[in-house]
């Protein structure tokens, strides 16, 4: 299948362990982020979009990649793609995948850690959504479609239309209030670099 979005040209590097690069995705008509977060275990790629070959070579380093996550049933995107390319395991929630018997394949719920210290949220009331913690650096946040932050919307929920049931995710979503962070990274939107927790808090404290 050929991915409607083109490979990205470059990323950008917002912290000493976090890098987001992004494409358009026509199909959609939307921009995708991807993130990659280096860990003690090597780096995770998460939601991960085409990278050129240079920049992802400039990207990852002399680092080993952990594996590849995603944060949401809608989020396959390039993951088997690289995958293959680094002979890493995609983790995921079980609904996430189809065919669980790959090897390539790993299953992960809420509690659990991938790359020892990426803390695995649940996200009720989407299709295989989850959110990923990692301390490191005052703390990232990284979530798949539940929050988004890009115009006409800003920093807000995931429209209803596309929930299976939006009160029960803004519900899910307060277990993100147990985690400090000072950053915020999203699958659709621009990262928020400081004050995350805080600007989490005004949120769900408004609009639950």
């Amino acid at each position: 299948m050929v991915l409607p979005v083109r490979p990205a040209s470059d990323f950008d590097r917002i912290a000493s362990n976090v890098a987001i690069w992004h494409g358009y995705d026509s199909a959609v008509k939307a921009d995708l982020y991807s993130t990659c977060l280096m860990t003690s275990a090597g780096a995770c790629l998460i939601d991960p979009i085409p990278l050129e070959s240079e920049a992802l070579h400039e990207l990852i380093g002399s680092a080993r990649v952990a594996g590849i996550i995603v944060t949401s049933s809608n989020h396959h995107r390039a993951s088997s793609r690289f995958a293959e390319r680094f002979s890493v395991p995609i983790f995921a929630p079980s609904e996430t995948f189809s065919d669980k018997t790959s090897r390539k394949f790993t299953s992960v719920a809420d509690g659990d850690e991938i790359c020892e210290e990426l803390r695995v949220i649940g996200i009720e009331g989407g299709s295989g959504e989850i959110a990923l913690y990692h301390p490191a650096d005052d703390g990232t946040l990284i979530v798949g479609d539940a929050l988004i932050n890009f115009e006409p919307y800003g920093f807000t929920f995931l429209p209803a239309k596309y929930c299976s049931n939006q009160k029960e995710m803004m519900q899910s979503l307060r277990k993100l209030l147990h985690y400090k962070a000072e950053r915020m990274l999203f699958a659709h939107g621009l990262p928020i670099l400081s004050g995350a927790s805080e600007r989490l808090q005004d949120l769900l404290g408004t609009d639950l």
